[in-house]
């Protein structure tokens, strides 16, 4: 069957994954003038994403059926592979199969969505990586980039889609390329919050209390973005989430994995790692990663009199 042209009904577009980057993407595309229509596996993601003023819907199916182009903000690669599965069983009951396009905005496996997007190819669905370097706040607020991996036709056919989603764009190269990309800019990332942190602890053990360090550092070499968007969190110990220290780890463990794939030792991610894990059974895994600060301030070495 031959898949016709894409096209995006009445301005619609679909959102699946409904937490706080897909929710920040809605209204994103909100404000450019498109509808958002939305789904997720979790009943409370649905309520908050209609008390924010959206359409939630009961199914992938259900969006398909008013729409053909897909952003994805699932948590990994799991979740697209998921999702894609609903496309291609509500696909098998279709006489004229339309061009779908499915905008990935996950942090997701590089070798498995390169394999996807030329799986897909070959059965009329588009598949555009477009994991966004930036917090949920900076997304909604046009502050983040967005990372491009695909076929130049393919991003050309939703250009204006991609532009309502972030006006900073990188397009990194193929499929896959994105996430790669992702992987190691979110590596700096994540270190440079835990540095911040680290700072911030040994500073005031020292005398130096945190808001006088963070502007230290705002005012030194030390600067960084990190510190500029999370050191007043650090300071004033508000760690209500803009991206969660659980997403993060699952980041850095892909890191990890990518790297060891490639006899590649990273010895400054595998702490970050512990650090969070440690963080994470203390119950801090769905707060701000800001809030790493606390995990650091409890693992206190030895005592100054023990040998």
């Amino acid at each position: 069957m031959k898949a016709s042209s894409a096209f995006v009904t009445d301005q619609c577009v679909g959102i699946i994954g409904l937490g706080l980057v897909g929710t920040a993407l809605a209204t994103r595309l909100k404000k450019a003038g498109y509808r958002c229509i939305g789904f997720d596996m979790r009943n409370e993601a649905m309520l908050a994403f209609e008390t924010a003023g959206f359409k939630a819907c009961e199914s992938v199916n259900s969006i398909l059926n008013q729409t053909n182009t897909l952003v994805l903000a699932v948590f990994d690669t799991s979740g697209v592979l998921a999702v894609v599965e609903q496309i291609q069983q509500h696909r098998k009951n279709q006489t004229k199969l339309p061009v779908i396009t499915l905008i990935d905005c996950s942090t997701g496996d590089p070798s498995k969505l390169a394999e996807l997007a030329h799986q897909l190819s070959a059965e009329g669905i588009q598949f555009i990586e477009a994991p966004l370097s930036g917090s949920s706040v900076q997304i909604e607020n046009g502050q983040a980039t967005l990372l491009l991996g695909g076929e130049d036709q393919d991003i050309e056919s939703v250009r204006s889609v991609l532009n309502a989603l972030a006006t900073s764009q990188v397009h990194v190269g193929g499929a896959g390329m994105a996430a790669k990309a992702k992987l190691a800019t979110n590596l700096v990332l994540g270190l440079n919050r835990a540095a911040l942190a680290e700072g911030m602890v040994f500073a005031q053990t020292m005398g130096i209390q945190p808001e006088s360090f963070l502007q230290l550092v705002l005012n030194t070499p030390a600067r960084s973005e990190a510190a500029v968007v999370k050191g007043d969190m650090m300071v004033k110990e508000q760690f209500e989430p803009q991206s969660r220290i659980r997403q993060h780890l699952k980041d850095v463990q892909l890191m990890l994995d990518t790297a060891e794939m490639r006899s590649q030792n990273l010895p400054l991610s595998q702490a970050h790692a512990q650090l969070m894990r440690n963080s994470i059974a203390q119950g801090d895994g769905e707060l701000d990663n800001a809030a790493i600060i606390r995990q650091i301030r409890r693992e206190k070495t030895h005592s100054p009199n023990k040998k």
